[in-house]
């Protein structure tokens, strides 16, 4: 059974629990809450093809046992500087103080790769210790090769070496993201 918990604007009013978190987070417009949507099998998650749409915490119950969140989207969006650097500090927040954070998924739009603000993300990860894994999405649409980036964990300390390709509309790619959740 899946059961949304609620829209969460601060670290501190998270509920506390004991569930291990699955956390999924990219660029604007990168299909998180899509995927999420896909993963579960349900629509849970609101969709946009606005950027920056989520802007909170957004957290999804599982059978009372795993808490999945819909962190906000960074990079491209139509908020303020200041808006934007809050939801920075957040997400930080969140990343460093949350212990049932089980894994980070970083999502990237495969049709652009990885961008500045993902290496950020993925360097500030590696520097604290947070475990992380990429996940491609939209595998379905057009790649444009010119822009791909090879990513390794051997340069990223805290990055699975499985790098998953996704796809929501097609379905792909879903049964490793369940088994890594523990969910069917």
């Amino acid at each position: 059974m899946i059961k949304f918990v609620g829209s969460f604007s601060t670290v501190e009013s998270l509920p506390k629990t004991q569930f291990a978190e699955y956390a999924f987070v990219g660029r604007s417009n990168v299909g998180k809450s899509s995927l999420i949507n896909a993963v579960v099998g349900e629509k849970v998650a609101r969709t946009s093809n606005t950027p920056g749409r989520t802007q909170e915490l957004n957290l999804f119950n599982i059978d009372d046992r795993v808490l999945l969140v819909d962190l906000p989207g960074y990079g491209y969006a139509r908020v303020s500087k200041e808006c934007s650097a809050r939801w920075a500090c957040r997400l930080e927040k969140y990343l460093l103080v949350r212990s049932q954070l089980k894994r980070l998924f970083i999502l990237i739009d495969s049709r652009v790769g990885p961008k500045d603000s993902d290496m950020e993300l993925m360097d500030f990860c590696d520097a604290n210790g947070i475990l992380y894994q990429i996940v491609y999405t939209k595998k379905d649409k057009k790649i444009r090769e010119e822009q791909q980036v090879e990513l390794s964990h051997k340069k990223h300390g805290a990055m699975i070496p499985e790098i998953l390709e996704t796809s929501a509309e097609k379905k792909t790619g879903l049964d490793d993201l369940r088994k890594i959740i523990g969910i069917k």
